[in-house]
């Protein structure tokens, strides 16, 4: 029974371009059950912060507007919900996103907080659907807007393993952020003779240090995503990040949570070492969080007066293209020029964009743990 909803609910999500249009129901619907959902993971990590919530957003849970934007979610998902069952003639999704809202309702309605204490492994349930909704808000009319004449559908191939990672790096991103904070700590330790320069870096205009820590991250990141292409053990890895046939703002998601352990481990390192402010490191993780989304957009514009400055959709996407010329190229986050200093640098000045994605021979299997198991698996 259960499968068959699910079935049917994908069904509906993924239907032909001609009963997704205005006014079919389908984008109320889809609206709907977003909001449904949302609403009800949010409650449910405010009431139960020790097992759904994670530490930083404590203060959120607890300011007034939550409560409200809550409210504001279930409402606006009941009233979506409603249009969807007046306007479509399949109404799986509206009626999903009805029981979601009145899930909410019933949460709602059993009690106030419950702190309790503190679960070994509290998953962040808000952490990612607030990432989802600023994301998804973000990047979702972007790609509508300024995706040319390669568009694709919301819901195209494989999002459900791309959604799948997303949440994974979602939930464990308190624990995954302990570990990769690990060997940074214990160098902090050993150099506390440091102080002094810390201070001084700490004390730079926050732009300056801004600027410095993009540089200095993606001379980092430069290494380590090199790295990852050249030793074959390590591209096993990085090759769930590059099996993406469909590129777009959840794409980057991709990534092995072995990759992803030790890409922030590594990275992070000069960040804390160096000294930078507290508000300039936070300010410039939620700078490349964004970024990151943002390259593997499908956001197709005219990018040959920003090219030659900054990384682009364009510049990356040739990262992934599956032509001979897109391989082990635009290794850089950020600044272009560092490609160029390495001789990495590849992006045709016709504006041309890759044919496909993914690997030749696409080798990595389908599924979040296919995938996760295949950089372990022997070759034949």
């Amino acid at each position: 029974m259960i499968n068959k909803l699910r079935l049917a609910i994908r069904n509906d999500l993924e239907a032909a371009e001609e009963a997704r249009a205005f006014g079919s129901g389908w984008i109320s619907g889809v609206l709907g059950l977003a909001l449904g959902g949302s609403a009800l993971l949010l409650l449910l990590s405010q009431q139960y912060p020790a097992w759904f919530s994670v530490d930083e957003l404590d203060a959120v849970h607890k300011h007034p507007f939550y409560m409200v934007a809550v409210q504001i979610m279930t409402f606006l998902g009941f009233g979506l919900a409603c249009l969807n069952l007046i306007l479509r003639r399949n109404k799986i999704i509206g009626f999903t996103a009805i029981v979601l809202v009145l899930a909410t309702l019933s949460l709602g309605a059993l009690g106030s907080r419950q702190p309790g204490t503190a679960a070994a492994l509290n998953l962040g349930i808000d952490w990612f659907v607030l990432n989802l909704l600023l994301k998804g808000l973000l990047f979702v009319p972007l790609e509508k807007l300024f995706s040319g004449v390669h568009r694709q559908p919301l819901f195209r191939t494989e999002w459900r393993e791309d959604l799948f990672y997303f949440l994974i790096s979602s939930l464990f991103v308190q624990s995954m952020a302990f570990i990769s904070l690990a060997p940074t700590l214990a160098l902090m330790e050993q150099t506390g003779s440091w102080g002094g320069f810390r201070a001084m870096v700490a004390g730079q205009p926050f732009l300056i240090q801004i600027i410095e820590l993009m540089i200095v991250s993606d001379f980092m990141q430069y290494a380590f995503h090199r790295s990852f292409h050249a030793v074959p053990f390590l591209w096993r890895f990085h090759a769930v990040h590059h099996s993406a046939q469909a590129m777009d703002w959840m794409a980057g998601s991709r990534m092995h949570l072995i990759e992803i352990l030790l890409l922030r481990g590594f990275t992070i390192i000069p960040m804390y070492l160096l000294g930078f402010s507290q508000g300039a490191l936070y300010s410039y993780i939620f700078f490349v969080y964004l970024v990151s989304a943002y390259v593997h957009a499908n956001l197709r514009f005219n990018d040959k007066w920003l090219s030659p400055f900054v990384v682009t959709p364009r510049f990356h996407h040739w990262h992934h293209g599956i032509e001979k010329e897109a391989i082990d190229v635009n290794f850089a986050v950020h600044f272009p020029w560092i490609d160029r200093l390495f001789g990495t640098h590849y992006l045709p000045k016709d504006g041309k964009w890759p044919s496909g994605y993914g690997i030749g021979g696409h080798p990595v299997p389908k599924g979040y743990w296919k995938q996760f198991w295949y950089p372990f698996r022997r070759e034949n």
